[in-house]
C-alpha cells in the first residue's frame, strides 16, 4: 500500500493486497485500535471517501482507487494488547500465492476471545515486507495441524470458493477413547451453536441444527482407545469433537466434550496433555496453477508417542 500523503488527511491508493476488500475491513486493517462502530460513523458522514466521491461499507475496492483517510483517535497503546512476536512456526509448503503452516496445538490462529495475537498477526510480524497475509479458514486453538494462508487476495478468493464448492478435503487424525467396532461410519447430525454465560462457545447435537456430516475411518485400535481418521464433508465448529462424543467416542484431552475422569487419568498416566485432535492432510487444486496438490503433517510427537505405546503398529 503505498501513502501518498502524511497530512491529517491520509490518501492511500489500492495495490494487489487491497484490490476485492470491502471498503470496512480495509479500514479495520489501518487502523487498528479503532472501534468499528466508529468506522462506520466516519464512512457514513462521508469522511472517508473513495475517488473523492462517498461510498458505502460494503464497496469492494478496486486496483488504484484512492481512499481518504481523515484523522482518527486510536486507542491509547497502554490500552490495547501486548505485541504479536514472532512465532517461527514449522512450514509445511509455501510458494508465491500459498502459505501452508504445520500449527501447533495451544496458539490460536487469532487474537481475540482473551488472546493477544496469533498466527496470523504473528506471521506479518515476520514478515513485514509482505503485501498481503490473510487466514483461508480456522483450527481451534487446541487442534494442530495444517492451516492454510493466502499471500496474494486472488489465491483468497479461489480458495475460499473451492471451499464453498466442497473441492479441498480436510482429513483429520484423532484418538479417541474406547475400541471403536467396525469399519468407517458416517455420522450425520445437525449441531446448535450456543454461546454461554462466561461467554464460551459451546456446541450441540440438535435437531433443526446446521447439517453436519463426518466421515470416520479406523486405523489402529485398543481397548482403551482408538486411532481414527476423520473425513470432514461439512465444516462446522467443533464438528469433529461434537460427533465423536455424540457417538461415545470422545477425543482424549478434549476439555468440552470429552471424558473428563479418563483425561485426568491419562494427563497423569500417559502423558495426555492436550486435545488429541490434529489436521493431518489437505487435498486441493492450486488457486493459481488449478495443478492438483497434497500437503501432509505428520503427528506431533505426544500424538505419535501414545500411539506408539498403547497400539500395536505404528502409524
Amino acid at each position: 500500500m503505498k501513502e501518498l500523503s502524511k497530512a491529517k488527511v491520509t490518501l492511500l491508493e489500492v495495490d494487489e493486497a487491497g484490490e476485492g476488500q470491502r471498503l470496512d475491513n480495509f479500514l479495520v486493517r489501518h487502523l487498528k485500535g479503532v472501534p468499528k462502530s466508529h468506522l462506520y460513523r466516519v464512512v457514513r458522514s462521508g469522511e472517508v471517501r473513495v475517488n473523492r466521491g462517498r461510498i458505502q461499507p460494503d464497496y469492494r475496492l478496486k486496483l488504484g482507487d484512492l481512499v481518504r483517510i481523515p484523522p482518527v483517535r486510536v486507542a491509547s497503546p497502554a490500552l490495547t494488547p501486548s505485541s504479536p512476536k514472532p512465532l517461527h512456526l514449522p512450514i509445511a509448503y509455501e510458494d508465491a500465492a500459498l502459505l501452508v503452516i504445520d500449527k501447533p496445538s495451544g496458539i490460536a490462529v487469532h487474537g481475540g476471545s482473551g488472546v493477544s495475537y496469533g498466527v496470523i498477526e504473528s506471521l506479518r510480524v515476520e514478515r513485514p515486507q509482505a503485501k498481503f497475509l490473510e487466514l483461508v479458514h480456522r483450527l481451534d486453538r487446541d487442534t494442530s495441524g495444517l492451516l492454510m494462508v493466502a499471500k496474494k487476495r486472488s489465491a483468497l478468493v479461489a480458495l475460499h470458493e473451492a471451499m464453498r464448492a466442497g473441492e479441498i478435503r480436510k482429513d483429520y487424525l484423532a484418538v479417541v477413547s474406547g475400541l471403536w467396532k467396525g469399519g468407517a461410519r458416517t455420522v450425520d447430525a445437525p449441531l446448535h451453536k450456543a454461546v454461554t454465560d462466561q461467554g464460551e462457545r459451546r456446541v450441540s447435537v440438535r435437531a433443526g441444527g446446521d447439517r453436519a456430516e463426518s466421515r470416520f475411518q479406523p486405523r489402529q485400535r485398543s481397548a482403551l482407545a482408538s486411532l481414527l481418521e476423520v473425513h470432514l464433508i461439512t465444516g462446522r465448529t467443533h464438528q469433529i469433537r461434537v460427533h465423536a462424543a455424540h457417538i461415545g467416542h470422545p477425543i482424549l484431552g478434549d476439555d468440552k466434550y470429552g471424558d473428563f475422569a479418563l483425561n485426568r487419568t491419562l494427563h497423569r498416566e500417559a502423558g495426555v496433555r492436550r486435545l488429541f485432535l490434529h489436521a493431518h492432510r489437505l487435498a486441493l487444486s492450486h488457486p493459481i496453477s488449478a495443478e492438483p496438490m497434497t500437503v501432509v503433517a505428520a503427528l506431533p510427537k505426544d500424538m505419535q508417542s501414545f500411539c506408539e505405546s498403547h497400539f500395536d503398529a505404528h502409524v
